[in-house]
């Protein structure tokens, strides 16, 4: 079984766990080759997936940031849905705490904070070169590999 993470953002990205086996890409730049990923996917038995959940409105984002990104979000799952990939919107706070990651202290940058987040998977899968870029979906595909194993 394929246990797939996608991170939705500009700068996030696309993991997947097969086996022993891991995957980590940036997210495509276009629909096209965003299509082609996940679609390659089912191709190799994907079954499950889980996309970190985005709220069409965000404090502290502006407009036209806002509304890339939550249509980023909802053409992922367009996506999913028409390769028939099963999968959970999960929210950060929920995938976080299941991987036994603190929230983020108040004292904390967001830049630490991802710095800290992308410790997280360097510790778990110590033998890749983990990106600012892929740690979320790394971590979101670990998440789906133990939810969907029941050993989270």
């Amino acid at each position: 079984m394929i246990y797939l993470g996608i991170d939705p953002g500009k700068s996030g990205g696309i993991a997947y766990i097969v086996q022993r086996r891991v995957v980590c890409l940036p997210m495509p730049r276009t629909e096209r080759d965003t299509w082609e990923v996940i679609n390659r996917l089912i191709l190799k038995n994907c079954k499950g997936a889980m996309i970190e959940w985005i709220h069409p409105a965000i404090p502290g984002i502006g407009k036209s940031q806002m509304s890339k990104l939550y249509g980023n979000y909802m053409q992922l799952r367009g996506f999913l849905i028409a390769t028939g990939i099963s999968f959970e919107d999960v929210k950060p706070v929920a995938w976080q705490r299941g991987l036994g990651i603190s929230p983020r202290k108040k004292t904390e940058t967001r830049t630490q904070w991802k710095n800290r987040l992308k410790a997280k998977a360097q510790e778990l899968f110590p033998e890749l070169t983990i990106t600012l870029a892929t740690s979320d979906a790394l971590l979101l595909a670990e998440y789906c590999r133990r939810k969907r194993t029941g050993t989270l």
